[in-house]
Order: C-alpha cells, then structure tokens, then sequence
C-alpha cells in the first residue's frame, strides 16, 4: 500500500509518494540514516508532482489558509489531478503535516488523512532534501530562500494588519492618557490653587472643584469683580445658588493681599491652557467610551468604559484578559501587595483594579471582598463572551450588572439570586427572537447580505411608487410677423 506526503512549501505545493517504508523501527539508526542522505532517500520515496505558485498572493492565501485549517482551490485541483481515482477500496492513503487539513480533505475530496511518528519522520526528510528533489525543475537552494524569506515577511505583515484583539490597543493608549492627564491636570490645579490663595484665600476652602476654581480664576482674575452684579453668572458656573452666595460673600471680606495685573495675567494664561486640557480630556473620554462599547460591551456595561479599559490594558489586551481566571482578575493592579503578603504571610489583597468601581464602595466593610469576588466572576465571563462573541451585544453585561445589584442588596437585606445558566437563557432566546444570535461567521455575513438586498429592494419601490410628475412642455414662442417687404 503506497502513501503519498503533501508537502505546502513556500515555493508550491509537492506531492511525494512512498512504497516501502518499516513503520515500526523508523526511529531505528539505520532508517534514521537512510533518510539523512539524499541517494538513498529517493530510494524509498521520489516526487511526483510539483506545482510552483505563479505569484507571492496566492503563496500568502494559501499559507493563511493552511494556518486556519481550510482548503484552498489551489490545493483541490492539485490534489484531484495528481491523486488515483478515489473508489471504494482505496490502495492508497495522505499523509499530512497540519491537522486542521484532515478535516478539510475529507470533506472535499473524501481522503482520510495519516499522521504518525512514521509520517513525521519521512516529512523530516522531505524537508531536509526538498531542494535537491526540484534541481530537476531548474529550482536552486537561493531562490527558496528568497520564497521562505518573503512569504514570512507577507504573513507577519498580513497578522499586524488584521488585530485579533480588536483595535484594543488604542483603548490602551487612550487610558494612558487619560490617567496622565488627570496627574497633569491635578498638579497645575494645585498650583493656581496656591497662587490665587495669596489674593483670594477663602476661595480654596469653597469650591473644591478644579475646574470650576479654574473658571472663576479665568473668568473674574481679581476678587472685586467677584460681587452682587456677578452673582447670577457665578451661578451658572457653579451650577449652584448657596454656593454661589458664598463666593461672594467671601469675597467682600476676604483678607488676601492685593494682586497686579501683570501676576494676573500669567495666571490667567495658566487656566486657559488647564481649561484646554480639561476640554481635551472630556474629548479623549468620549472616544474611550466609543471605543469600549465597540471592543468590550458587556464589560463596559457591567463596571464603566474607564475600569474595563484599565483592566485591558494591565492583561495587555481583551484576549489575554478572556484568559486569565477571576482569582487573578480580581488582584489585577495589586501584584506588589500580593508577592509582600506571601513573603510575610500576611493577609492577601482582596481587590486591585476592581476597587475603582461602585459596587465595592457600596459595600459595607465586611462584605467588600464578596463582592470583588463575585465582581471578578462576572468581569471573566463578560471578556470572554466579548472576545468570542461573533456579533457583539451588551445585553450580557447589563445582565450582569442586574445580578450585581441583586448581590448587594442579598448581602445587606437577602432575598433570591439568580443563575448565570438562566440569565444566559433568557438573554440567547432574546437574541434569537430578535435574529441577532449567530452559530458562524458564514450566517453573520450571509445576514448582512439579505439586509443589504433588502434595504436595495426597499429603495428600489419607493422610487417606483413615486408619483410620475408631468414634464412640462415647452411654450411655444410667438412667432414675429414678418414685415411686408417694399416693393422697389
């Protein structure tokens, strides 16, 4: 029984076909150096097909197919070309390389597929010699380097352009500015703080916001324009009566010292320049929030835009977070404190990350490690349902976030929980209701070309149905009479 070898080389596709090969003493020092030479490894398989790739493009489809495990054309045709007929008693069998082709192969062609450390051992020497087989093919060892060389080149770029983790290295960068400009933000705050403090003291201890204490600075400089006429302006920055009042109140008896026009004025050019950065950090916030209900739905309904994203980008991206269990999503951010708490055997953190968000300050002193806990559990299910997920929805998350808040008030006042396996019920035959629940990517995209037809034939009627508007024919033009020639 003969069994050909498919070889997917960066050059073309080669079939190899062998005759008499001991299976069972492969591994022995003779076969072993039987294949190691080149003469008497084409005694015991030769080639018996080789087809080149006419171009780098469909060296590339092929290679990436071969990756996912999917047959290409190319390889269908080689195969049926240069194969036996398949009949019922087959004398014959394939030996492949990659298991994801199995598959692939006996669907298409109905080859059952053989690997085995026999196998292995031939695909070894297959390799070893595969430019000497193709010397024939006027093939020399420079130019399958050069074809190695550059289908790596193409598939490593094709992989930095297709971003498995789904663009989630911008909601990286975009957190990371975020928390710098908080920091910035925070340190020119304190210091027009302390600067105006000499002037106006008393302003301080009111308004605690920083943005607001930068508009009054920008707004009114020194504190005796800060009086009754501006009260109702002073109210609209502050978007409070009482607090207003206070200003100026404060302001009529504040004990600072005078300031000049020249120290105001740089001043106030330092809170235009803090009021710019707080413009563009709401901007850099806005698109975070875009961003993450695109990437990360369920996890940025279940605890916010800014903690999801900070949890990505501590895993490194959305696929490394789908990884991790909850036990270790739930000390994301604390690893110092955990590594001090083992080295002394102290008491381990009960949260990192997580403790930014609302649930565990709701919680009372006791119950705040339950609730990190639990909060992890639905953190691990909500990245991996966003990870996996073919068409992305939120409804998972909000769910979630409904078990949450069930959780809190359990732990304060009990009552009943509900299950994951129910709630993951209901949300699936909510989706299949509303036809947004997809086994594949095949029925995702044949969706989206029904819509499209759709939508088409909709556009289509509505201009048929239309009202035909009468043209509007041309007004004849009155002709001049000609004026009766004289006669001479």
């Amino acid at each position: 029984m003969s069994t050909f070898y498919l070889f997917e080389a960066a050059a073309g596709l080669a079939l190899f076909q062998c005759d008499s090969i001991d299976e069972t003493n492969v591994k022995s020092k003779q076969i072993q150096k039987q294949f190691s030479e080149f003469g008497q490894f084409t005694e015991v398989c030769h080639l018996k097909a080789f087809q080149p790739f006419i171009s780098a493009e469909i060296a590339l489809n092929n290679a990436l197919s071969i990756h996912s495990g999917s047959v290409t054309q190319e390889l269908v045709d080689f195969l049926s070309t240069n194969l036996p007929p398949v009949g019922k008693k087959n004398n014959f069998s394939i030996a492949i390389c990659d298991k994801g082709l199995a598959a692939g192969l006996q669907q298409y062609l109905n080859l059952k597929s053989k690997m085995n450390e026999a196998t292995a051992q031939v695909f070894r020497g297959i390799r070893t010699h595969f430019v000497e087989f193709l010397r024939n093919e006027d093939f020399k060892e420079r130019d399958y380097i050069q074809a190695q060389l550059g289908l790596a080149h193409q598939v490593s770029r094709n992989k930095v352009k297709l971003d498995i983790n789904r663009e989630d290295k911008h909601v990286t960068q975009a957190i990371s500015i975020i928390e710098q400009l908080d920091k910035d933000l925070n340190t020119l705050s304190m210091r027009i703080k302390e600067w105006y403090s000499w002037h106006f003291p008393e302003l301080a201890k009111i308004v605690t916001d920083n943005r607001i204490f930068t508009r009054i600075v920008d707004t009114y400089g020194d504190k005796k324009n800060i009086n009754d006429q501006a009260l109702q302006d002073i109210e609209e920055i502050t978007t409070d009566a009482e607090l207003a009042k206070q200003i100026v109140e404060a302001a009529k008896i504040s004990m600072g010292q005078d300031i000049s026009e020249i120290d105001l004025s740089t001043l106030k050019d330092l809170c235009i320049r803090v009021l710019n950065q707080f413009e563009f950090r709401d901007n850099i916030q806005e698109y975070l929030k875009n961003k993450m209900t695109n990437i990360a739905p369920n996890l940025t309904a279940l605890i916010g835009e800014n903690v999801a994203a900070k949890l990505i980008a501590h895993a490194g991206s959305l696929i490394n977070l789908a990884k991790y269990p909850a036990s270790t999503i739930q000390i994301l951010g604390a690893e110092k404190a955990l590594f001090r708490a083992l080295k002394t055997r102290g008491n381990t953190p009960k949260y990192g990350l997580l403790y930014h968000s609302t649930y565990i300050g709701r919680a009372n002193g006791t119950d705040k490690g339950k609730i990190s806990r639990n909060l992890a559990n639905k953190c691990a299910i909500a990245s991996r349902l966003d990870h996996f997920l073919i068409q992305p929805t939120e409804k998972f998350g909000v769910k979630l976030k409904d078990q949450m808040e069930q959780r809190l008030k359990f732990l304060t006042a009990g009552g009943e929980l509900n299950k994951n396996t129910d709630i993951m019920d209901e949300v699936l035959t909510e989706l299949k209701g509303e036809g947004l629940y997809f086994e594949s990517e095949k029925q995702l995209t044949k969706q989206q070309k029904k819509s499209k037809k759709s939508k088409s034939k909709k556009v289509v009627e509505e201009v048929h149905e239309q009202p035909e508007q009468p043209e509007e024919q041309p007004q004849e033009v009155p002709k001049k009479k000609r004026k009766a020639s004289k006669q001479q």
